[in-house]
């Protein structure tokens, strides 16, 4: 059995993703008062005492909304409700008992899980308490009081949410599996690309742009391997960065290539590459990860039998800094070449863990100095005594030469691409960094 998985579920604005974060022991969740701020539901891993579980934050249930985000929110909530083991129903003491809440709490009773009544805001228990008992009306057991903000009240909680679990689940290995990162502008996609590759609608998607705010993990699988896709908040330009909540969804967006291994571009077909596209995909480029282009809504475009390398062409040019990129032409909505997506993946995960040994690698570098001589300065010429391997992920290679002020980058990008030549590394970007030796050592 896999890890119990609890959800924290109630309607907007009681303190979910306070809560969240506090027995997350980060700040995961985006947190600000505005209703409606946690978009999609979010995971993270939780322990107490001698027991881990899956904890996910929930978008606020409004159960009479008529808004599409909201609709859509409380369509999540219910995914993520009939996902749990154990269901924590947060209510607000300062508001008090509200309809909104009688209403969840039929919502959460029809599923038949186990549910734990919180009561949270609870700051002072002397002033509050006497209020925490309207909440015996909604017919749900006892009502733990805490304060999410404060942290109180949490080990009679968690006590009564581990009651529940069933204790012999088994502890989850090491993780290896490839991680991939969705990201690109707002509304070029994303979320569409993950739902058609997962076959359900597991990630928020609206025509309105930026709607997922939270990076949220995705497990696919195909031929018996699993892949983790971390699908982001849109980035937007500075300019456009009107609210908190985008910085926030900006600061995600790059935690979120952090830990991937591949991160895959998403470019709109409709709208063709932009300069904010090189930005975004330059923070990939930048951290050293193993990079796919995907251009989606290609089944929008009009064709010829030159589109596809006018548009292969513009983004290059657009992308000069990253020729190593894999390019993929797909369609979202049709499902057009996204079988191949996990095909390149394999390719650029093995090529960005790809190690050389130190003699073949010696070999390709020296003749690579013999078709073209190193440069030269007043007289002295470029020396490159020993080149090694010694790091991976992305492959990063140091270079002893005699005088590294000679070594010019464009000789740099030269012995690069004798590399990529002669040993692939297609999708993965290559360090070099350049050492000095004196030529007896």
């Amino acid at each position: 059995m896999s890890k119990p998985i609890v959800a924290i579920v109630g309607r907007p604005n009681v303190g979910k993703s306070t809560l969240f974060n506090a027995l997350a022991g980060s700040n995961i969740a985006i947190v600000k008062d505005t209703p409606g701020v946690t978009r999609d539901r979010i995971y993270a891993d939780v322990s107490w005492l001698d027991m881990d579980f899956t904890l996910i934050d929930t978008g606020g249930i409004e159960p009479d909304s008529k808004d599409v985000i909201l609709s859509q929110m409380r369509s999540q909530a219910q995914m993520a409700i009939d996902t749990a083991d154990v269901i924590i129903f947060i209510t607000d003491v300062r508001q008090g008992l509200v309809d909104a809440d009688d209403k969840v709490a039929d919502m959460l009773r029809r599923s038949g899980k186990p549910i734990v009544l919180v009561v949270n805001k609870v700051d002072n228990m002397a002033k509050y308490l006497p209020d925490v008992y309207e909440f015996y009306n909604l017919g749900l057991g006892d009502p733990i009081p805490v304060s999410a903000t404060n942290k109180l009240g949490f080990g009679d909680m968690l006590d009564e949410v581990t009651r529940h679990f069933d204790r012999s689940y088994l502890e989850e290995e090491e993780d290896d599996r490839p991680r991939i990162a969705i990201i690109g502008k707002p509304n070029v996609g994303k979320s569409s690309i993950v739902n058609a590759l997962l076959g359900e609608n597991r990630v928020l998607v609206s025509d309105i742009p930026g709607t997922t705010r939270d990076a949220i993990d995705t497990v696919i699988s195909r031929n018996d391997k699993e892949y983790v896709f971390i699908d982001t908040a849109g980035l937007r330009r500075k300019s456009k960065i009107k609210e908190d909540l985008e910085r926030y969804s900006i600061v995600r967006a790059v935690a979120a290539v952090e830990k991937a291994d591949v991160v895959v571009v998403v470019i709109s077909a409709e709208v063709g590459v932009t300069e904010q596209d090189a930005k975004i995909a330059g923070i990939a480029h930048e951290r050293g990860k193993g990079i796919i282009i995907a251009v989606n809504k290609w089944d929008a475009i009009e064709k010829d039998d030159k589109t596809i390398y006018r548009y292969t062409d513009k983004i290059r040019q657009v992308l000069s800094f990253m020729p190593y990129a894999r390019l993929l032409f797909v369609s979202a909505k049709t499902g057009q070449r996204l079988e191949k997506l996990f095909d390149l993946i394999d390719v650029v995960v093995e090529n960005h863990s790809r190690r050389i040994q130190t003699g073949v690698l010696n070999e390709i570098i020296t003749e690579a100095t013999a078709l073209n001589q190193p440069p030269s300065d007043k007289g002295k010429r470029l020396k490159i005594f020993y080149v090694t391997q010694v790091a991976v992920k992305p492959p990063t290679f140091v270079l002893f030469v005699n005088d590294k002020e000679l070594m010019h980058f464009s000789y740099l990008r030269y012995l690069e691409n004798q590399i990529r030549e002669a040993f692939g590394f297609e999708g993965t970007p290559l360090k070099f960094f350049v050492r000095e030796r004196k030529e007896k050592d």
